[in-house]
């Protein structure tokens, strides 16, 4: 059987001040991801037909779906004898049994993602900065809109092969050169789950009597860098996470699933709540630009960056997810409720924000400071039911699996989804979160932009080899295969190609980032421009190198036998 669990990707997140340091006179990249590509099924290499040859008859052919959308290879993937090394339970491409996630699941997944802490601030830190309400909000709708087209095309090998993100990167990085894309992305995912178990254990410290915070457990330890009773918080809300992914893919499905309509409920009635008490939302819609027109426009470009970087790594690992949708139909719609959301969550943040004014007569911009003030035995119970299960479901979705399957991915063999999750757990540890938010506000927004300067470029490689190269036709066979003649193995494993191009949109980035962490006093505005648009430009230039490389070899350019475990035409 192949492994139930799955990964969600993602996403780190920003913090409260995410826009508190954002650079000046940006330009927007020109370039949109418009790639569509039709479904074909042919097309494995010519000089490795020999290969499949080898393969017993009963691999040669494979019954199509009927208006599926999607591949059936799970079915006879265990009829060939995949390299052991490359393979196990996780790994495996899922079958059709296993593909039973509909629309409304996948919309339910965003739900969870979406509702957090994080995604609070989005559109006030704009306001904040001199945007009219209805700017911030703009800017955040149009950054989702413009990532949901990685989103999707990305999603489409997931649905139509069921394999997972590391076994994607196979075909475009090769079979040992995968590791590099998914350990880059396991590492942004271990330090943010630190972080955002962090703010879920800090909702429970601040919601605690006041009578447990004034005792001597919630002093100071300088050698541990925080007071043993918030320490305790974050352990426990750390276990409880490891709890429901425990449970494996079922455990998963189950939380994102039941929790989205309890978390739209909260949420509508905290809006509701401001509504009344600040009667109506007034305040909210004076709130005017203060920004002339090159001011905005300086403004929008790296908000527009940032908020696209927002959710950078699950456009990059979405098949984790989408490997277990229905059909092609399930996924993008599934998907295209993102902006919908981001839009309406970061108007519920805008106006409760805005209401505490009127309310309090001062602004509180967190939340759980928020429902603290409210209080009441109710109040508090709903706030750490709502602020826990909003921070549980958007980390372990985006931030706990995919480092998981990236670690399974590495050594199949020592690990499974649960040990892989649990080292993750632990490495969150590690990371000492605490210490890490209390460095500079700009901190979290530096690495945010900086980390899509890593993501953007493996996201752009992976896109243009399966729409520009391989036309979205794989050889799953060869995917799982250590053969010297295999269409993945390239130079001992590694696609110098792809290498090459991932280096390349990443190098012009560096000197921006060493500029805004105050390694370089200056740069040139050239550095500056491209750092404020990171992913944009890492994004196009690798996945554009990428191409040239690739097409300038000249190996995929032939007619070529199809690969025994895709369909056949009908």
């Amino acid at each position: 059987m192949a492994s139930k669990c799955i990964s969600f990707h993602l996403h780190p997140h920003p913090h409260l001040s995410l826009y508190s340091a954002l650079p000046q006179n940006p330009k927007l990249s020109r370039h949109a991801p418009t790639l569509f590509s039709a479904v074909k099924t042919a097309a494995i290499k010519t000089s490795h037909y020999h290969i499949y040859q080898s393969f017993p008859k009963r691999c040669a052919t494979l019954t199509p779906m009927a208006s599926s959308g999607q591949s059936s290879v799970g079915e006879k993937f265990d009829e060939f004898e995949p390299d052991q090394t490359f393979t196990n339970d996780d790994l495996k491409p899922t079958t059709p049994s296993q593909r039973n996630f509909h629309w409304w699941e996948m919309a339910s997944l965003w739900i969870g993602l979406v509702v957090g802490i994080p995604s609070y601030y989005m559109a006030g830190s704009l306001v904040d900065l001199g945007m009219a309400w209805w700017q911030g909000i703009a800017t955040v709708v149009v950054a989702n809109m413009i990532l949901l087209v990685p989103l999707v095309l990305t999603g489409h090998p997931g649905t139509k092969y069921g394999i997972s993100f590391p076994v994607l990167a196979r075909s475009c990085f090769g079979i040992r050169g995968a590791h590099v894309p998914t350990l880059l992305r396991a590492l942004v995912g271990c330090g943010w789950y630190g972080i955002e178990s962090w703010i879920g254990g800090e909702a429970i410290f601040l919601l605690l009597p006041n009578s447990i915070k004034r005792s001597s457990f919630s002093q100071l330890l300088p050698w541990l860098g925080t007071s043993p009773l918030e320490f305790a918080c974050f352990i426990a809300f750390w276990s409880v996470q490891l709890a429901v992914v425990w449970k494996g893919m079922e455990g998963i499905r189950d939380l994102e699933k039941y929790s989205a309509p309890i978390l739209i409920i909260l949420t509508s009635i905290l809006l509701i709540w401001a509504y009344v008490k600040a009667n109506g939302l007034g305040h909210m819609l004076s709130l005017s630009s203060r920004l002339s027109s090159p001011e905005f426009w300086s403004l929008f470009f790296p908000a527009l960056t940032a908020n696209i970087s927002f959710w950078a790594t699950i456009a990059l690992n979405i098949p984790d997810f989408t490997r277990f949708a229905k059909t092609q139909r399930d996924q993008i719609i599934g998907q295209a409720g993102l902006p919908i959301f981001m839009g309406a969550f970061t108007f519920v943040g805008l106006a409760v924000t805005s209401s505490t004014t009127v309310i309090f007569g001062q602004v509180i911009s967190n939340p759980i400071q928020l429902l603290g003030r409210i209080g009441g035995f109710t109040t508090t119970i709903l706030a750490i039911l709502g602020i826990s299960l909003a921070t549980i479901t958007t980390n372990i979705a985006a931030n706990v699996v995919a480092p998981a399957n990236a670690l399974v991915n590495l050594s199949p063999s020592l690990f499974t989804f649960r040990r892989g999750a649990l080292l993750t757990a632990l490495l969150g540890i590690a990371f000492q979160p605490w210490r890490l938010l209390k460095s500079s506000e700009s901190f979290v927004y530096t690495w945010l932009v900086g980390y899509s300067a890593l993501l953007g470029p493996i996201g752009g490689i992976v896109l243009a080899d399966y729409y520009l190269i391989h036309q979205t036709d794989l050889s799953i066979k060869d995917l799982y295969s250590s053969s010297p003649g295999g269409a993945y193995y390239y130079c001992g494993g590694f696609n110098l190609a792809a290498m090459a191009a991932l280096v390349i949109g990443i190098l012009p980035v560096i000197p921006g980032f060493l500029q805004k962490v105050g390694i370089l006093s200056s740069v040139s505005d050239v550095f500056v421009v491209i750092y404020n648009n990171a992913w944009f430009f890492s994004f196009f230039s690798a996945g554009l190198l990428y191409w040239i490389l690739t097409s300038l070899r000249g190996k995929q350019n032939k007619s070529l036998p199809s690969d025994p475990l895709l369909p056949t035409k009908s």
